[in-house]
Order: C-alpha cells, then structure tokens, then sequence
C-alpha cells in the first residue's frame, strides 16, 4: 500500500503529496552522462509532488556536480534550485540526526542520509526520491512502516 502524506494548502482546497530529495538523484538529473538521468529528472518534474531538498544535500549535490561538471555545470545546478523548497536542519532536528547515525552506523549512515529521514519525520512525508534504495529501504522511521522510495 502507498502510504505517503496529504496536507491540505491554506485557502486553496488543494491537496498535495510531498517527497523529500535526496543527493543521488539531483546529481543524475544535473548530468546528462549519468545513467540515472532520465529517471530521475523525470520523478522530479513530477506535478503531483511538493519537493522538499534538506540543505545538508543541496550542499553534498553541489559539490559532487561541481567535481563532475565544473564550474559551469555548479552554477546551471545552482541556478535549476530556484524553484525549490530547500530546508536547513531545525535546532530540534540535530539531536535526532544525531541518533540516526549513531543507531545505523553499520551501515554507515552519515549525517546527509539522516538529515533526510529527520526532515522527512519532521514534515511527516513517506516518499524519498533516492538512489540509495538499500540505506533508505531498511530504516524504520518515527512516522510511518517505511519510506516508499522514488524512482522505482
């Protein structure tokens, strides 16, 4: 079953899923060469998602666009982040950051890979739009059974 959050939009009526964007997929969509580039760019033109990207992955992305592409492929993905809701960790959210690595460092998880699930826990979202569909399929988040995992 697909279990993904639904928030009304004030004084619209409207209603919207969210997902929250990992690093891996806004690499692929930023590199053309990338075999994961049609797919992913695809699931993030997708109308029916609010896409919400954690700063601590904008800021890994950046730099793994920049390694590839150089500097004129960091300012294109720059510049392609302006329609984006980009959130920064809340005071309350580094504790379970925290947590998260220390709870899954076999695999390891680092703090980009948990700045997702806490933020995705803090906005009550169960989609990921990942390509780490190991990491991201065997955490057991606070919110929900599982994340469903995005593209699929």
């Amino acid at each position: 079953m697909l279990l993904t959050w639904m928030t009304s939009l004030p004084n619209t009526g409207r209603t919207t899923l969210i997902a929250i964007v990992d690093s891996g997929p806004l690499v692929a969509a930023a590199d053309l060469k990338d075999p994961h580039h049609s797919s992913c760019l695809a699931v993030l033109r997708r109308t029916r998602f609010d896409l919400v990207i954690p700063a601590l992955c904008v800021a890994e992305a950046t730099y793994l666009v920049a390694r590839k592409l150089g500097p004129e492929g960091e300012s294109r993905f720059l510049a392609g982040l302006q329609p984006f809701d980009v959130r920064a960790p809340e005071p309350d959210d580094w504790p379970r950051i925290a947590a998260l690595v220390r709870q899954y460092r076999d695999f390891p998880l680092g703090g980009t890979d948990a700045s997702v699930i806490a933020l995705a826990e803090r906005m009550r979202a169960e989609t990921i739009i990942t390509l780490d569909r190991r990491n991201f399929g065997a955490i057991r988040p606070g919110h929900c059974e599982r994340f469903t995992l995005l593209p699929g």
